[in-house]
């Protein structure tokens, strides 16, 4: 701006006005131009630069806010994640809690299923001695029978005679007390 004051209180005759006339400047259009240049960058710094700057800041707010918002996010990812590890390994604790119940249990149950089946064996045995018991005095009752019969038998043979009927039981007494004291 001072060198168009310059510019215009110069000589008519000087030297700039010889280096205006050459370039073939024309005062008033050039003062107009520059009067308009003026406007239209007041008028492009209010309307246009103002905004743009208004818009970079908020841009450059949004982009604080998401930076904000990202570290938070990721402190909130790092929490959840000890979260996560904090609640896998009480899971992990308490799988392993259950397993141990588990193994004490099968081994309770494995115990209680083997004495019950100890004490079927026991019965089973039993049973088998009871009923071998039994066959066995059955057995020794019609052996007794028979070696009465024989006796009974080989005794007429011997003796030739027909031994009357208490002669038999009294034979057949007499043997099975011999094979009580035998047993």
């Amino acid at each position: 701006m001072n060198a168009l004051i310059v510019l215009t209180s110069a000589e008519p005759g000087g030297q700039v006005r010889q280096i205006a006339n050459t370039f073939g400047v024309d005062w008033p259009h050039l003062v107009a131009q520059i009067i308009s240049f003026t406007i239209v960058c007041a008028l492009l710094h209010r309307f246009a630069y103002k905004p743009v700057l208004r818009m970079l800041e908020e841009r450059r707010q949004q982009i604080a806010a998401g930076i904000a918002e990202r570290e938070r996010i990721r402190k909130e990812l790092d929490e959840t994640e000890a979260e996560r590890r904090r609640i896998i390994q009480q899971a992990d604790t308490k799988a392993t809690q259950i397993i141990e119940e588990a193994h004490v249990a099968a081994v309770r149950l494995q115990e209680k299923e083997m004495q019950k089946a100890i004490e079927v064996a026991e019965q089973v045995v039993a049973k088998s001695r009871e009923a071998a018991s039994l066959e066995h005095d059955r057995m020794l009752a019609e052996l007794k029978k028979e070696v009465g019969v024989l006796v009974v038998q080989a005794t007429a043979s011997v003796t030739r005679k027909i031994l009357t009927p208490e002669d038999q039981i009294r034979m057949a007494e007499e043997t099975a007390t011999q094979l009580r004291r035998a047993a």
